[in-house]
């Protein structure tokens, strides 16, 4: 019985999708832009991030400097977190 719990176990891990190993980066930059309706931020880095929908975007405008915590989703960076650099 235990040797049939270590093969399951062993190809559960195989099988297991690498996306559930995507780790958080964060990034501190300037806003080059802000699409409240596309729910993107445009930073100086030039890459974009997708904000969830629930997002705040109070006092975020052209040249705020942030700092954005962020995990790469499909392709996209998606913002967990957001803190303004004063």
């Amino acid at each position: 019985m235990r040797f049939l719990l270590a093969i399951f176990l062993g190809i559960a891990g195989l099988i297991t999708p690498y996306s559930a190993f995507a780790e958080s980066a964060d990034v501190e930059a300037v806003i080059e832009g802000v699409d409240e309706d596309k729910l993107t931020l445009v930073l100086d880095d030039g890459k974009k991030y997708q904000a969830p929908e629930e997002f705040n975007f109070d006092g975020l405008k052209k040249g705020v400097k942030v700092v954005v915590f962020y995990t790469e989703t499909d392709g996209k960076r998606v913002i967990n977190d957001l803190q303004i650099v004063e």
